[in-house]
Parts: structure tokens; sequence; C-alpha cells
């Protein structure tokens, strides 16, 4: 159910499929030169960097098949960058500007939280190989 409210306030806020606030566009645009346009790691500059980039289709396979939701927010907006490895990630501090939504972090609060990191982190639960079997905060 709260899925599906997200799923509609983003929609509503201009998230949409297709919009530049999409978690697809953002992706592209921001993650794919490193982790590749399927997100397996394999992006053009993935052979320069020091660090082989994650392969990001695998998040939720690491984590016995649960979705990790806001520990990849976290890695995304560099809240985490000190644990390891990805201390070499950029930080990419326009993705935690812009418009706020209400999200929900697993302890019934809601805490406006970017929509375009949350739009990031729902598509890279859309591209987990195999498919999450289920969420956690």
């Amino acid at each position: 159910m709260k899925r599906a409210i997200l799923i509609l306030l983003l929609a509503e806020m201009g998230c949409a499929p297709d919009s530049p606030s999409s978690g697809r566009t953002v992706f592209v645009n921001s993650c794919a030169s490193c982790h590749g346009v399927t997100g397996r790691g394999d992006g053009p500059l993935a052979a320069e960097l020091e660090v082989k980039p994650a392969d990001l289709t695998k998040i939720a396979a690491r984590r016995d098949g649960l979705w990790p939701m806001v520990e990849v927010m976290s890695i995304i907006d560099g809240y985490h960058r000190r644990t390891l490895p990805r201390e070499k990630m950029p930080v990419f501090g326009d993705l935690a500007e812009g418009r706020l939504v209400p999200f929900d972090a697993g302890d019934g609060r809601l805490t406006p939280t970017p929509v375009t990191l949350i739009a990031l982190a729902n598509y890279l639960e859309l591209i987990q190989d195999p498919k999450a079997t289920g969420t956690y905060p």
C-alpha cells in the first residue's frame, strides 16, 4: 500500500517514467558511465577506475533477497560514504536537492526526502536480478 501511494505521489509530482526526474533517467545521467546502462558495473569508465563499480543488479541478492531501500539511498547521497568499499564513489549532491516528498524510512515518521533520490532507489530496485523478495528499511 505504501509503495502504491509513493508511486502515485511521484507520478503526480512529475516523476513519470519519461520525465527528467524519473529514476531511469537519473541513473543513465548520473550512474551509467561507471555502473553501465544495465547497472552491472561495466560502464565505459569502469576499466579506468581503481575500484571496480558494483553490480547494482545484485544488491538484493547480496542481502538474502531483501531490498535495503534506506541503505541504498544513504549510499547514493553520500551519508554512508565512509563504509568500504564505497569510499571512491563520487557524491552526487544534486540528487539531494530539489523537490522534497514525505518518505517513511521504516520508523513510521514521514521525513522530507528528495524525490529524485527516491526515484533512483526505486529504479535500482526494479533492475534487481533476481527480483527482491521483500524489503527492509
